[in-house]
């Protein structure tokens, strides 16, 4: 017991000991290294006062502070930044539901402004912009050397106004003006529609009315279809969906998943760190589903991915996500402003950051780029001398005397959903794909 006592008090002695030896000189470090930013504010209080006055035109003082806030900023990572009151008051209206603008979600790569998604139904979707597309100028003028803020404030207008776009697109030679007609962007954050027996679930944006957007068309969806029993499988679309609200993709991820974790957030801190749970419960009743992602599919949708493929609830098709695996705080300031500040990165359930690369598919599927007049001659082709004919258009064939008139009339209908089908594939191939999928799975389960 003694033994014990002098070890415990020789090891207080020793770390007394350790740390006077020590404190001094990190004392002195601390305090050099506040007197070294002490000196800086003081750097950038005398750039100031210099800019006030002796510039060559009077300069507007509250947008030179906010310029020097939003400055260190996004100097952080492209997704940090400062929000003047318009713009915080903008970014509340977006995630409710209804804004004003293009309908395109930007990022900041190299100088320009990158598209990572076009929202369907938008002007800029209707207008041809993809993801990944490059803005360079905007009416002319170059967004070379603008923040993200400012370049999106170039793209802001009256409703009904136009605007020109310069677009650089992997794969021309040159950039190309783009005419856009600014309009009111009304989301209706989730649709379902059935496709034969699939219901397809397309989820193009996370914010406030996602998971209730999606709970109603997925129930009305199944309705149509007869009930859950007539139903093969759901397609979760999540391709060109830029992402929104973190609360969002926890409610549509848990929407499918019965138990265990969704998404882990950890920060600089670990008290900061946080771990979200499934409850009990499934929407789809347990059916196959298949999730789309492109390299539209950002943020909040690379969470609902990530989490139900690491959980194996579904099967991922598509080509690889954007790769943003970082959660954004907003933070009130003082002035009606906020800023937009990365606080963590999240994980998904088998503990995997997927920030700069992504998800990959667990099927690799290109969407073909089509030309429309080659598919348009093909069909005029199709349709006269070469189109293929079969035994029933020979003049004079028999009847088949096996079926009965109801079961040639099934069989007439199960030829259209198959010539639909194949239709589908030329309008959306990746789609096609992944209700294919869906009709394997459910031809090899076992009837009940």
């Amino acid at each position: 017991m003694k033994k014990f006592i002098m070890a415990a008090l020789g090891g207080a002695v020793a770390g007394v000991l350790l740390t006077t030896q020590i404190a001094g000189p990190l004392l002195a470090q601390e305090a050099k290294k506040s007197s070294s930013v002490y000196e800086q504010l003081d750097l950038f209080g005398d750039i100031f006062e210099r800019i006030r006055s002796q510039y060559v035109e009077p300069v507007d003082e509250g947008k030179l502070i906010e310029a020097a806030i939003n400055g260190m900023l996004t100097s952080l990572d492209p997704h940090s930044s400062y929000l003047p009151p318009k713009d915080f008051k903008d970014m509340r209206v977006q995630t409710s539901g209804e804004f004003g603008g293009l309908g395109i979600e930007v990022t900041q790569e190299e100088g320009f402004i990158k598209v990572v998604s076009p929202i369907d139904g938008t002007p800029a979707f209707n207008a041809g912009i993809l993801a990944g597309d490059f803005i360079t100028h905007v009416d002319g003028e170059s967004v070379l050397g603008l923040t993200l803020d400012q370049a999106v404030d170039l793209m802001r207008g009256p409703v009904g106004s136009e605007i020109i776009v310069t677009v650089a697109r992997k794969g021309r030679d040159e950039p190309f003006d783009v005419s856009i007609i600014r309009d009111t962007i009304k989301l209706t954050a989730a649709k379902a529609r059935l496709e034969g027996k699939t219901v397809v679930l397309r989820v193009t944006t996370f914010n406030e009315q996602t998971y209730d957007n999606m709970e109603e068309g997925l129930k009305k969806a199944v309705a149509d279809a007869g009930g859950m029993d007539k139903v093969n499988g759901f397609v979760l679309d999540l391709r060109n969906n830029p992402g929104g609200l973190l609360t969002q993709a926890i409610s549509v991820s848990d929407a499918f998943l019965d138990k265990g974790e969704i998404v882990s957030t950890r920060g600089r801190n670990p008290q900061d760190s946080e771990r979200f749970n499934a409850h009990k419960g499934d929407l789809a009743d347990g059916k196959p589903i298949v999730v789309l992602i492109n390299g539209g599919s950002a943020s909040a949708s690379e969470i609902v991915t990530g989490a139900l493929q690491d959980h194996h609830r579904a099967v991922v098709v598509g080509t690889k996500s954007f790769g943003k695996g970082s959660v954004q705080t907003i933070v009130p300031l003082r002035g009606e402003g906020a800023m937009r500040l990365t606080t963590a990165r999240y994980y998904t359930p088998s503990g995997r950051s997927i920030q700069s690369l992504g998800i990959s598919p667990d099927i690799v599927v290109e969407q073909p780029k089509v030309d429309p007049n080659a598919v348009a001659d093909t069909e005029t082709e199709e349709s006269a001398a070469t189109r293929r004919r079969s035994e029933a258009d020979l003049r004079g064939a028999i009847t088949n005397d096996s079926m009965t008139e109801d079961e040639k009339r099934l069989l007439l209908e199960e030829q259209k959903k198959a010539e639909d089908a194949a239709k589908l594939r030329l309008d959306d191939y990746q789609m096609a794909y992944a209700i294919d999928i869906l009709k394997g799975l459910s031809a090899i389960e076992p009837a009940n």
